[in-house]
């Protein structure tokens, strides 16, 4: 058992440094935390306390530092000063803005300065139950968590390698999971064609586009004159569907094909990056009856001695 007093005035890295000294795998221990009053503490402290406290599971050290990092500020990445821009606009919208801006350098282009901060936020809505059950994983803070990474994965492989996770630590996913998966890669889809709202029944449904989608015009006019009584607009921005679509797969099958029909050449790029050629295979060496290895390049200088001769 530790007791700390005052622990207000400790750093939530020296707090969590302190009550890690006590306890292990086969022994459990306590740790407490002697405080004044809530009024007596200043904010920072009383958001350094919350922290710790909420933070008692194995393997929290990160999500300590990030706490630790958004409660002092992260400051200027190459100045002596601990406040700034990011703590103007918060640690995860910087690093996302961050991340867009080097990701924009990388493909040779310019950052687009006007474009929104954020990624339009998509509703995509197929009329069926999309969670992880309580019966699958029954602690919900690793749920939270779970939900979480799924929300802020960015790429299919992303998406891929944490359901392979999901299965490696938990079992077969139920169809609920299953579900949850495949609606959130309908979204990556929606998200680079710019599409607001996707909202798919059984029988009726409606694409929401925003203002700066990605969409072909003429691969909607064409949708529309091919199968008049399927699609057919309704304002400037909505387009509406009428299919009878009773499998839930099969809603997602017929939302991939449409949203991969309307996208232009530049937002089918941005979804695929082109896949680098394999290199050719290696030669076999060539043995000797002794079992030694014949050099091709020596018997070749052999023969072009020969053929001047």
């Amino acid at each position: 058992t530790i007791i700390i007093e005052r622990a207000d005035k400790f750093g939530l890295a020296q707090l969590h440094q302190l009550r890690g000294r006590v306890g292990r795998s086969h022994r459990q221990a306590y740790a407490y935390l002697l405080t004044p009053h809530r009024k007596a503490m200043t904010p920072d402290a009383v958001k350094r306390l919350e922290a710790i406290e909420a933070s008692g599971d194995l393997g929290v050290g990160f999500t300590l530092a990030t706490h630790d990092l958004e409660i002092r500020g992260a400051g200027e990445l190459l100045g002596e000063d601990q406040s700034g821009q990011i703590e103007a606009v918060g640690f995860n919208l910087y690093m996302e803005m961050l991340e867009r801006a080097v990701s924009a350098l990388r493909d040779g282009r310019s950052p687009d300065l006007g474009a929104p901060l954020a990624y339009v936020n998509q509703e995509v809505n197929l009329h069926a139950p999309t969670l992880i059950p309580d019966t699958y994983l029954p602690d919900a803070h690793t749920r939270l968590i779970l939900y979480k990474r799924v929300s802020s994965a960015s790429t299919e492989d992303a998406l891929d390698a944490l359901q392979i996770e999901l299965v490696d630590r938990f079992g077969l996913m139920p169809d609920p999971a299953k579900r949850l998966f495949a609606v959130t890669r309908l979204k990556l889809v929606a998200q680079r064609l710019g599409v607001r709202r996707l909202d798919l029944g059984p029988q009726t449904g409606r694409l929401e586009f925003a203002d700066r989608a990605q969409v072909d015009p003429i691969a909607v006019i064409q949708l529309i004159q091919r199968q008049p009584q399927i699609y057919r607009m309704d304002g400037p921005s909505m387009l509406r569907i009428r299919k009878n679509l009773p499998d839930f797969q099969e809603r997602v099958d017929f939302a991939q094909t449409l949203c991969r029909t309307l996208m232009t050449k530049e937002s089918t790029q941005s979804l695929a990056a082109p896949v680098p050629p394999a290199p050719p295979p290696a030669s076999a060496p060539v043995l000797n009856k002794d079992g030694n290895q014949i050099n091709p390049n020596k018997n070749k200088r052999k023969n072009d001695k020969k053929a001047a001769r």
